[in-house]
């Protein structure tokens, strides 16, 4: 993915009638969501044709169709040759998981017990980092189609098989015939389960997980002894990138609504199918793309496309019924319930403490931005401007995501709704600043002028007030004057680097308010 693909952090969901414009206004620098999205229908289609002609049956193409999707939609290691070596565990990772989920089919009991360990498992490797977390989700969804598929041990032979070709077929995909990252500078690697500032996050969420999964699957299994799976998937996913109660909580709003309106668009699209294997599949096809192309800015359309994207292979497995849609919302409000229950009661994280923890970090990178420009300005070679802005973009959409339940349209809270939108603007001005300067500063004339290390240092003295507290900070230093006007370049790179002090100043207000005190102005 090329620097212009990663300008943009994801547009936050915010739900309401913006919601139902999202997927089709939000930006998409270079094109990056677009191509993402239609190299994973190309590899994924693919994938299942190479299973269909060798010959494999029905249910073990969907099981190697499943398997390419979360090829393409987990793997998300910084490099290219990371991203394959994360492609080739996996079957080491999920076919283990895959068998003892099929053996143990007709013991409940013990069956049981083994998925909230794959949980437990699935989600402390999230401390390993993005191959941790693909692995995780991986052997979590190998148990979850074995459940789907109803998987016996005389299939796993040509289970193994059909995943194992399709996981190729895409990585040949990825990795030859369309690999658009290969040359380009790596994505920054930004954990997004570990926030700054908290004790041992993976730990507290695998339980949490767990917890919630258990419930799920007990209150699944009431009702539903067949498609009670539903209800711990829903659990699991809403776990997925969140780190504190009112992301979660959030989150699982999202779901049920993703999933309501998929079933609202299941009886008018997959119904009316019955099963006809050419139309079933394009509506899959188009459902792939929506998934992709709808992940990175709105999680209720992802979901919507989810849930169609399952109606459709219900309908192609021949087991699709308006009952069975209706039974797959009720699993759903099943698995959110108990993800709020589990959050909410089990070694909670307040949305303070995580919203704290990631705009300290983002500050953070603004400073060591402009840390490094005042240096490349000084002559240091080496400096990768375009890579710490889109740190800092990564840093942003976790800001976003953890003050998703302060800005939501429905909550009460108006007074900490209007100061955490506030503190949304002005690092998203700081942003688009950083954005701005990394390109300009890059230019070679903009290195003469001295003004611009003066600013730079002035905008590391105000982050400097905004982060250490108690310790007092530098005065502001003044501006140093120059005669005439200098290279256009320069006066561009100032420009910058006053708005990004203004706004930096800004901060003040919202942020230095008494922390014990309602999030207001």
């Amino acid at each position: 993915m090329s620097g212009a693909d990663r300008r943009r952090a994801p547009v936050p969901d915010r739900g309401g009638t913006a919601h139902v414009k999202k997927l089709f206004v939000a930006p998409d620098p270079g094109r990056a969501r677009l191509r993402h999205a239609s190299r994973a229908v190309l590899g994924i289609a693919l994938a299942v044709t190479a299973a269909g002609l060798a010959g494999f049956p029905l249910p073990a193409m969907c099981g190697g169709g499943l398997a390419a999707l979360l090829a393409f939609f987990v793997v998300a290691d910084p490099r290219v040759g990371q991203q394959a070596v994360t492609t080739a565990l996996m079957p080491l990772t999920g076919l283990p998981v895959l068998t003892a989920a099929a053996w143990l089919h007709p013991y409940p009991l013990a069956r049981d017990a083994a998925f909230v360990a794959v949980v437990l498992a699935g989600v402390y490797v999230r401390r390993w980092g993005a191959r941790g977390h693909a692995l995780g989700v991986f052997g979590f969804m190998m148990f979850f189609i074995a459940q789907f598929l109803h998987a016996v041990p005389a299939e796993l032979p040509e289970l193994y098989a059909a995943i194992g070709l399709s996981l190729a077929v895409a990585a040949t995909v990825r990795f030859g015939l369309w690999c658009y990252e290969r040359g380009a500078a790596p994505v920054p690697a930004i954990s997004l389960v570990q926030p700054p500032g908290l004790r041992r996050p993976t730990t507290r969420q695998a339980v949490q997980a767990a917890t919630a999964a258990a419930g799920a699957l007990a209150l699944g299994q009431a009702l539903s002894q067949d498609r009670w799976y539903w209800a711990v998937a829903t659990s699991w996913w809403i776990f997925v990138n969140t780190a504190s109660r009112g992301e979660t909580l959030v989150r699982g709003f999202r779901r049920v609504l993703g999933t309501a309106l998929g079933i609202v668009a299941g009886f008018a699209l997959a119904l009316p199918l019955h099963g006809a294997p050419v139309p079933s599949a394009v509506l899959v096809a188009v459902c792939v793309f929506g998934i992709f192309y709808s992940a990175a800015v709105s999680y209720s359309w992802m979901t919507f496309f989810v849930t169609v994207m399952a109606g459709s292979l219900y309908g192609l497995l021949g087991v699709l019924h308006p009952a069975l849609l209706l039974l797959r919302l009720e699993e759903t409000g099943a698995g959110a319930l108990w993800a709020a229950l589990a959050v909410l009661l089990v070694l909670p994280v307040t949305t303070h403490a995580a919203t704290d923890a990631w705009i300290q970090r983002a500050l953070e990178s603004v400073r060591d931005f402009t840390a490094q420009a005042a240096r490349h300005l000084a002559g240091e070679p080496g400096a990768d401007l375009a890579g710490r802005a889109a740190e800092l973009d990564l840093v942003l959409g976790r800001v976003r995501a953890c003050l998703a339940p302060l800005v939501h349209p429905l909550s009460p809270l108006r007074a900490r709704r209007a100061r955490a939108g506030h503190v949304l603007r002005l690092l998203d001005a700081c942003a688009h600043q950083v954005r701005g300067l990394a390109e300009v500063v890059a230019h070679p004339e903009a290195g003469h002028d001295e003004r611009l290390s003066a600013a730079c240092r002035r905008v590391e003295d105000a982050v400097r007030r905004l982060v250490v507290r108690g310790v007092e900070a530098p005065e502001p230093r003044p501006e140093t004057p120059r005669d005439g006007v200098g290279h256009p370049h320069a006066e561009r790179a100032l420009g910058h680097l006053r708005v990004l002090e203004t706004a930096l100043t800004d901060l003040a207000a919202p942020l230095h308010a008494d922390p014990r005190a309602p999030l207001a102005a």
